[in-house]
């Protein structure tokens, strides 16, 4: 098939279609994946600031919506511990765990209540943590350290085609999927569904980025096997989807 209708083809796709008719795990009745995958024995683990603790984000969401941009230059300052938790809370919080833990409601909208989105913060300059690779874990709203890294930001940006940028950020966020938990519900229908997600959750970024004095830019430029290599996923089972870089703003940053 050619490649372009393969394309549309795909845009096509939808949970709309008669889920009667598809062979799909959850009408077997074979359990659900976890919705959250678990920290390596002996990791360290960060708490974040608690959601209802938060003092961020108050700028008026008008005021928000109209001077977003996707932001390519920024200082060297800092994020603070709170500013990370914030934007956490604001793109993968969870709000209410539905269906007997089979799925969970949460700041950013997903197909079937389904998230099969993992958020990696590759953390360059945060105040109290470590520079290296952490995991959010929203269930708990913890961060879990996977690996220590200061050089990790800037091969990062190597892998994301070159885009200096991207390793000059606080830190960089980066999306992975789990698919089968959206495969078991939605089957060949799942991975549409997958990609609307995505851009739900980086737009609360760029949203909450604004409203606390930072920036991003998602990133969907990237050599795929060297970005899963530097997150430590497999590329099949667990994959990067999307990632986007956050610092505090120089005024003099490009938009798009």
């Amino acid at each position: 098939m050619d490649p372009i209708q393969a394309g549309r083809n795909f845009l096509k796709s939808g949970p709309w279609a008669d889920l009667r008719t598809l062979d799909r795990d959850q009408a077997r009745g074979v359990p659900p994946p976890p919705v959250q995958q678990e920290c390596p024995d002996g990791a360290e683990l960060i708490d974040l600031v608690p959601p209802e603790q938060l003092s961020l984000g108050t700028a008026p969401l008008r005021q928000v919506i109209n001077q977003r941009r996707s932001r390519r230059s920024y200082t060297d300052e800092s994020l603070t511990l709170e500013e990370l938790s914030f934007l956490l809370s604001t793109t993968q919080g969870v709000q209410e765990v539905v269906r007997g833990g089979a799925g969970t409601l949460r700041t950013a909208p997903s197909g079937g209540a389904r998230h099969s989105l993992e958020t990696y913060v590759v953390v360059n300059r945060v105040d109290g943590l470590k520079p290296g690779l952490w995991r959010y874990q929203p269930l708990d709203h913890q961060l879990c350290l996977l690996r220590e890294d200061a050089s990790l930001p800037g091969q990062l940006a190597e892998a994301c085609c070159g885009q200096k940028f991207v390793g000059e950020g606080a830190v960089v966020f980066a999306w992975t999927s789990v698919p089968y938990r959206m495969e078991w519900r939605y089957s060949v229908l799942s991975h549409k569904v997958i990609a609307i997600d995505a851009g739900h959750v980086c737009q609360n970024l760029y949203l909450a980025a604004e409203s606390i004095g930072a920036g991003t830019c998602g990133i969907g430029a990237y050599f795929q096997e060297q970005v899963d290599a530097l997150l430590g996923v497999d590329g099949k089972d667990e994959l990067t989807v999307y990632l986007a870089p956050v610092g505090k703003l120089a005024r003099t940053a490009a938009g798009g």
